[in-house]
């Protein structure tokens, strides 16, 4: 869901868009959720 959300994000707003960063954020706490720790700190 994040994921698909964040390449929507990419797409319409840009990288460093607010809603863009925010929706790394959560995707970085969900790979954290997850114990998928080298994808987490891909996002950060």
């Amino acid at each position: 869901m994040y994921q698909r959300a964040l390449q929507d994000y990419e797409k319409a707003w840009g990288p460093e868009h607010t809603s863009t960063l925010d929706t790394i954020n959560n995707l970085g706490f969900f790979y954290i959720d997850q114990s998928k720790l080298v994808e987490a700190e891909q996002m950060y």
